[in-house]
């Protein structure tokens, strides 16, 4: 019974609204006839003998290519409303629910807290992936690792091509101490000589020239440290005063210091090792004659 009674309204409203858009488009058209007639009119008569317009051939030129299909439809978008409700409204006010939340912003408060977050995410997504729940996979974005990851890679090439310089200084510093501790064998002779004649032994001769070499490299490398702590002082204040920021500072830690006089120390060394077993190999003969 009421299906019936919803059919018999529903083809009585679609008769009725056919009939009212059939006669809608006969009066639009109809109106828009006349309006042009008007304008023709109107411009025929404020041109005067400059021009000729036949106000019914102007109103012609303008015709309504809008069916009443066409007409419906536009009224219906026009006359449409949405499906207010409740949940709607609250939405278009902004409310959310935060039992179901579509994202979650996490902030940590250091480095330490981000890593600790993040290996709980992925614990997590380890576990729901094992037991075979991925739709309960939390997908994140570590933009803060993002950033530091481009960060990281940069400061690691620059590290890269520092390491490259100092590596090629090194090599060149302990082949200058090479040439000079062979320079000082050579203009030494006359002492070797005298220390194997009193009775020094080849070893003996090699063990001061190595002595010689260690107290070099152990120098400058405390040298080297001493002024690297000197130049902190003027770097943190200007980095202070660029940054803004006086808990960003420069430091040198003391096991890297102590590692960096060490091998200063070994580089030293190996730089004077040949020239030493050439001093020890001298003949003290040959050596005392030189003058």
């Amino acid at each position: 019974m009421g299906n019936t009674i919803g059919q018999a309204l529903e083809t009585q409203v679609s008769s009725a609204m056919t009939q009212i858009i059939s006669q809608m488009t006969t009066e639009l058209e109809s109106a828009m006839k006349q309006m042009m007639t008007n304008v023709g009119t109107q411009l025929q008569n404020t041109l005067g003998n400059a021009m000729q317009i036949d106000p019914a051939a102007f109103a012609d030129v303008f015709q309504m290519n809008m069916t009443e299909d066409d007409l419906a439809e536009l009224m219906m978008s026009m006359s449409g409303k949405g499906l207010a409700s409740y949940d709607s409204n609250l939405q278009k006010l902004g409310y959310v629910d935060f039992a179901v939340p579509s994202a979650i912003n996490i902030y940590p408060k250091d480095f330490e807290g981000k890593e600790q977050v993040v290996k709980v995410l992925d614990d997590y997504n380890s576990r729901m992936e094992a037991e075979g729940k991925d739709e309960q996979v939390i997908t994140y974005t570590d933009v803060v690792g993002t950033l530091m990851s481009s960060v990281t890679t940069i400061v690691d090439t620059i590290s890269y091509v520092l390491i490259a310089f100092v590596a090629i200084s090194l090599v060149v510093s302990s082949i200058m101490i090479g040439v000079i501790t062979y320079i000082s064998v050579l203009e030494r002779k006359k002492e070797i000589g005298i220390l194997r004649a009193i009775g020094a032994s080849k070893r003996n001769v090699s063990q001061v020239f190595n002595a010689e070499t260690f107290i070099i490299g152990l120098c400058a490398g405390v040298i080297g440290i001493g002024l690297t702590l000197l130049l902190l002082i003027p770097g943190n204040a200007i980095i202070h005063n660029v940054a803004d920021n006086a808990k960003v500072n420069a430091v040198l830690p003391i096991v890297p210091a102590i590692i960096l006089i060490l091998l200063s120390v070994v580089l030293t060394l190996l730089g004077g090792l040949i020239p030493s077993k050439k001093a020890a190999k001298s003949d003290p003969v040959t050596a005392l004659r030189t003058e």
